[in-house]
């Protein structure tokens, strides 16, 4: 059995796989593609309860396609502190927009499961959005540590077809 080491994972807490035939996982990666602002890291989210999309979300804001990113000029590494960019702020993660749509349309998370393409880990803020939420289990690509690794040389990244 491989061993991830996540950026960050909360104690307790542990991250699914789910294989890129998956149907949620497709739909995650259908959103991303379609919704996402982010034109390097194309990320999409689903939140799915009693084997149904109930919320949608999708990173990215325009701040980067119109300005540089400001943690990218202060060289501060993937995880850290994303309040210093507009761009990177997590209030633009797919995470919280998946489940700020699910709220929207008046479900109750709890027990709820959350889908994401495009990462292989999730950041601090989501991980806290998410236990809030009442999210149960968070699922990831199969092999999502290297193909959504910025820093692994198998990545697919930007190869979005």
């Amino acid at each position: 059995m491989k061993v991830i080491i996540y950026p960050y994972i909360p104690s307790g807490r542990s991250i699914q796989y789910v294989s890129a035939e998956d149907r949620f996982m497709q739909a995650a990666r259908e959103y991303a593609l379609a919704n996402s602002l982010d034109e390097a890291v194309k990320t999409g989210s689903v939140v799915v309860k009693n084997d149904m999309i109930v919320g949608q979300g999708a990173n990215g804001s325009r701040y980067h396609s119109e300005n540089v990113c400001e943690r990218v000029k202060l060289g501060i590494p993937t995880g850290e502190r994303y309040e210093l960019c507009e761009g990177c702020h997590p209030k633009n993660h797919s995470e919280p927009r998946a489940i700020a749509d699910a709220k929207d349309r008046g479900f109750n998370l709890a027990d709820a499961d959350l889908y994401l393409w495009g990462h292989w880990w999730a950041c601090e803020s989501c991980w806290s959005k998410i236990a809030a939420a009442g999210i149960t289990n968070v699922y990831l690509l199969e092999n999502s540590e290297n193909l959504f690794n910025k820093s692994h040389p198998g990545n697919i990244l930007g190869d979005w077809d």
